[in-house]
C-alpha cells in the first residue's frame, strides 16, 4: 500500500447516530471500487441505508441501497443485503493490501465480479478474506462509533431494527 497523502476528495465521513467516521480511499488499489462508492456517495445512495449484517468480532456490513433504504418505497429489511444498485457489477481488483481493523472491502456473492453497492467495516484482523475480497479503503478516525454500530443476533448476523447511515460523502 501506498504511504503518500492522499488527495481531499479521497477522504470521505461516514455518519452514522454516534458520530463521523472518517474514511481514507485507496484510488490507486481500487480505482474502479473507489469510483463506484463515490459516485454512489455524491448521489446520496448510501444515505438512510441500514447495517443489514453486523457480526461481532468480525464485521458490520450495509449498502444495498436497494432493498436497505430505510426511506425509499422498496426497503424490505427481510431482503436487505440481497440488492444492489442499478449500475453494472464490479470486476475483483484483489490486492495485497490486508483486511484489517478498519478496512473497507467491498461485499459480493460468491462471483468475484460481483460487487455493486455493497460494503463492510472489519472489527478485527480478517487475514481470511486477504486476496478474496476488494480492499478500498481504510477508517482513519472515528473507529469507536463504528464499534457501537448495533450488532446482528439473528441468523448469520442479521439486525433487528439496524443502525442506518445518516449520510455519506466526500470532504471538499
Amino acid at each position: 500500500m501506498s504511504t503518500h497523502l492522499y488527495a481531499k476528495e479521497d477522504i470521505m465521513i461516514l455518519k452514522v447516530k454516534h458520530g463521523d467516521i472518517k474514511i481514507k480511499l485507496f484510488p490507486d488499489i481500487a480505482p474502479n471500487h473507489v469510483k463506484r462508492f463515490k459516485e454512489l456517495a455524491d448521489l446520496k445512495k448510501y444515505d438512510g441505508v441500514v447495517f443489514h449484517r453486523v457480526i461481532e468480532g468480525f464485521m458490520a456490513q450495509t449498502g444495498d441501497v436497494q432493498f436497505g433504504n430505510s426511506t425509499n418505497d422498496q426497503f424490505d429489511l427481510r431482503r436487505a443485503g440481497t440488492g444492489s444498485s442499478n449500475l453494472p457489477n464490479l470486476k475483483a481488483e484483489f490486492s495485497n493490501v490486508p483486511h484489517t481493523r478498519g478496512s473497507l472491502s467491498m461485499a459480493r456473492s460468491s462471483d468475484p465480479n460481483s460487487a455493486n453497492s455493497q460494503f463492510f467495516i472489519c472489527f478485527t484482523d480478517a487475514s481470511h478474506l486477504d486476496r478474496n475480497y476488494t480492499v478500498f479503503g481504510k477508517v482513519v478516525e472515528g473507529m469507536e462509533y463504528v464499534d457501537k454500530i448495533k450488532k446482528g443476533d439473528g441468523p448469520n448476523g442479521s439486525v433487528k431494527d439496524p443502525d442506518i447511515i445518516v449520510s455519506l460523502k466526500s470532504v471538499k
